[in-house]
């Protein structure tokens, strides 16, 4: 059968084929490239795969057949098609909540904003040669609950003037003056929380640093909708409630009820209030201490139905013997593993690349370095629910039938290539690193959770010595250039020439027809041609061969010899809660090592430290902007500073959420922390907004202020509460494991941060201003 590989790359939301690999047999055949323009996407790639199919099909001889191996295209398709299902699930939950809370009239005023903030933030994404992908549409449903809250705080301040006898248009227009800059600067609080990833210098924020433009283009057009469409709007259409009517509807009920509760709560907390802040304090500090109880997991794997197997014989291995070892695991993928009438779930297809890896296919694939004894296997499995059952297959077969050859079988890494547990040893003396490897090794091999543990330097490679006794080839009239010559004729091949084929250059090489199945006898029978006599002389005449064992390769890093020790993980394995073992026994050994010999993580360890070490390099400089940002606001150091100390109040919910749910902390987790922390921003802004006015304009007294401006914002806070957390379902329900920890993180911890911030706010401030 002939199958064809489609491997693409990924650039600005498009993707471009590199090239079609294309396999008879199972034997390693020609490679087919095509050249597509800049610009065509992810369809046209699919219609151009389908197109190729079909004129192979068209040229085959009867019984043989074309079908895909990898269907890139598909998968990115079904990906962004699931993500635009998330987005609409997400929509549609957000237009419910407007409208049962806020009645038909005033919902649908404020559900006007989301499809036209949509379109907008679409348009620039367009200008801005943004692709529409699972980044883009993930901030979008991100935004959701934020957009709206701008509308909410609108319609809501309208709303109120209205009731206290202001005409509709005056209401409009003053509500817009007095809002104008509060909801800029939380506009602009909560883009500059996210600036940190559009800024870091790694791979996570190039792959995340578009959420920053896609927010901040949907809160920026959010806020200029709210202030200018969403006010229009309420002029004509909002109706004001007269007195006791607010009191007919079950909800209107429901929010008057909880409104008279929370007079209480901030009555009593206003008493307490040292207590209330010593408390959240205490909670604060419990959290950080129960970080201890988390998983972590820098960023899950691919959840595509596919696994890959890289195979690494002893080095020196000649191509034909890695050819018939790969033959060897197809046959057993055909006989054992491959979908069929009997077997409903296994392997569909797969392709093998011998002697060099693909072009990277996929962020969690990294190109190994071109050799003989290599080879790359990609597997296509009917669902991904099985994969890890046909890693455990192939891993089982591999180590018994070959016990030389190093086989890796795992998943895709979505996060980026290389083993998820790296320990790299530096010194001078190769033999004492060995050795230091060799501990290494067996460590972690006892370990709970581990597999394939291996070393970048490999077992130590036969060679064979040749010992030239000088007078002896005198005697003969051979000399050293012709035993060098003869040697490696009969080894590798003499280059005599070259072919030219259009713009290649194909070498053409003398070799010994023994060459494929030669021994240390043969070697020693073998005749060394004399150039200078023209005669056959044999070679253990005029030398002796000897076998020596050395080491066939040595690794550097920083110009230092280094030895990589790296490790899978089993389908239960986690790499932090391993390397959390073994950094205390590290230590302890390093001080038996011998002075000059060094180590340092890599994996996941190192990974998660440049990529989070990279964002957070950044963290001070969005920081910096939010303070600005909010001195700009209120020209006071005291309300800026109870702004910055609510921020940390969702790490109490988020750390709750993460443990209950089950979820390990990683990137995305972090990724939510962030965005909790733009949101709670954004809460405390319009509250301590508000208290200013009741101060200022309405004269009133400070306790009497702080009491009417959170009852104000209560229900504003607490509708964008509830359609940021529950929009955020479909992405926790249908974004997979790369999802899940920050949908969870920002969902548990915007509850209890709102909660908590609605408390903790009040108290604050009248302590800081001594009510």
């Amino acid at each position: 059968m002939i199958v064809l590989s489609d491997v693409a790359t990924i650039e600005k939301g498009y993707i471009y084929p590199q090239k079609q690999i294309v396999k008879l047999n199972g034997e390693p055949g020609m490679s087919l490239h095509i050249s597509l323009k800049k610009g065509r996407n992810i369809l046209h790639l699919g219609k151009e795969v389908d197109r190729l199919i079909k004129e192979y099909q068209e040229i085959l001889p009867i019984g043989l057949e074309v079908s895909r191996v990898s269907s890139l295209d598909e998968y990115i398709e079904q990906k962004v098609s699931d993500f635009e299902s998330n987005l609409f699930q997400s929509v549609v939950i957000v237009l419910a909540i407007m409208l049962i809370f806020l009645g038909m009239r005033t919902g649908l005023i404020i559900a006007s904003l989301i499809p036209i903030v949509s379109i907008s933030t679409f348009m620039v994404m367009g200008l801005m040669d943004i692709g529409i992908n699972q980044i883009s549409l993930a901030a979008l449903i991100m935004a959701l609950g934020m957009m709206v809250d701008n509308a909410i705080v609108v319609a809501e301040s309208i709303m109120v003037k209205m009731e206290d006898g202001v005409d509709v248009k005056t209401a409009a227009i003053d509500s817009v003056e007095e809002l104008f800059m509060p909801l800029l600067i939380s506009t602009l609080t909560t883009s500059a929380a996210f600036l940190s990833f559009y800024m870091a210098e790694s791979m996570m924020g190039d792959i995340m640093g578009p959420i920053f433009i896609v927010i901040s283009i949907a809160l920026i057009a959010s806020w200029v909708i709210s202030l200018s469409v969403i006010s229009l709007l309420c002029v004509y259409f909002l109706k004001v409630k007269q007195q006791g009517e607010a009191k007919k509807r079950y909800l209107d009920r429901m929010i008057y009820t909880m409104k008279l509760g929370y007079e209480k709560l901030i009555i009593v907390a206003l008493t307490y209030k040292k207590s209330v802040v010593v408390g959240v304090f205490l909670m604060f500090v419990m959290s950080i201490f129960s970080f201890g109880f988390l998983d972590v997991l820098f960023f899950p794997n691919s959840d595509r139905n596919m696994i890959t197997i890289d195979i690494n014989l002893p080095q020196g291995t000649r191509i034909e013997k890695t050819q018939e070892l790969v033959k060897e695991i197809e046959i057993y993928f055909k006989n054992n593993l491959m979908v069929n009438k009997e077997r409903k779930e296994g392997i569909t297809t797969w392709t093998s690349f011998i002697g060099e890896g693909p072009s990277s296919y996929d962020l969690g694939y990294t190109t190994d370095e071109p050799n003989a004894n290599y080879a790359h296997i990609v597997v296509n499995t009917s669902n991904q629910l099985i994969n890890n059952q046909l890693i455990d297959n192939i891993d089982t077969y591999c180590f018994r039938h070959f016990p030389n050859a190093e086989i890796r079988t795992g998943l895709l890494g979505a996060g980026g290539g290389g083993a998820p547990i790296e320990i790299k040893v530096a010194g001078n003396d190769p033999d004492q690193l060995r050795m230091i490897a060799t501990s290494i090794r067996i460590k972690l091999s006892k370990s709970s959770g581990t597999k394939n543990v291996k070393d970048n330097w490999g077992p130590k490679g036969k060679k064979f010595a040749i010992k030239i006794d000088p007078n002896k080839a005198q005697a003969a009239g051979i000399t050293n250039q012709d035993i060098a010559i003869s040697l490696q004729t009969i080894l590798d091949g003499f280059k005599t020439g070259e072919f030219r084929e259009e713009e290649k250059s194909i070498p053409i090489l003398l070799q010994s027809v023994e060459s494929s199945n030669l021994s240390l006898s043969a070697l020693q029978t073998s005749n060394v041609y004399s150039q200078n006599t023209g005669k056959n002389i044999p070679l253990s005449q005029v030398a002796t061969i000897a076998p020596v064992w050395q080491y066939t390769q040595y690794k550097r890093e920083n110009l230092k010899r280094t030895i990589i020790i790296t490790s899978e993980l089993t389908s239960s394995g986690n790499a932090n809660t391993i390397m959390t073992s073994i950094k205390p026994w590290l230590a302890t050994e390093n001080k038996t090592w011998g002075k000059g010999y060094t180590y340092n993580l890599g994996g996941d360890a190192e990974e998660s430290a440049e990529n989070m070490g990279a964002v957070i390099q950044y963290l001070p400089l969005s920081a910096f902007i939010i303070v600005m940002l909010l001195i700009i606001q209120f020209n006071s150091f005291r309300k800026m500073t109870i702004i910055i100390l609510t921020i940390p109040l969702g790490v109490i919910g988020m750390v709750l959420g993460l443990l209950v749910f089950q979820v390990p902390f990683g990137f995305m987790a972090f990724l939510g922390i962030i965005s909790l922390a733009g949101i709670v921003i954004n809460n405390a802004i319009v509250l301590i907004e508000r208290i200013e006015v009741e101060e200022k304009e309405f004269k009133k007294t400070q306790k009497d202020a702080i009491i009417a401006a959170c009852l104000q914002r209560f229900r504003p806070i607490i509708l964008a509460t509830f359609t940021t957390v529950l929009g955020l379902i479909p992405l926790y329900l249908g974004g997979g494991a790369i999802w899940e920890p920050m949908a969870v993180t920002i969902m548990v911890g915007l509850m209890f941060g709102t909660i908590i911030t609605l408390v903790f706010i009040p108290s604050l401030y009248s302590i800081f201003y001594k009510v």
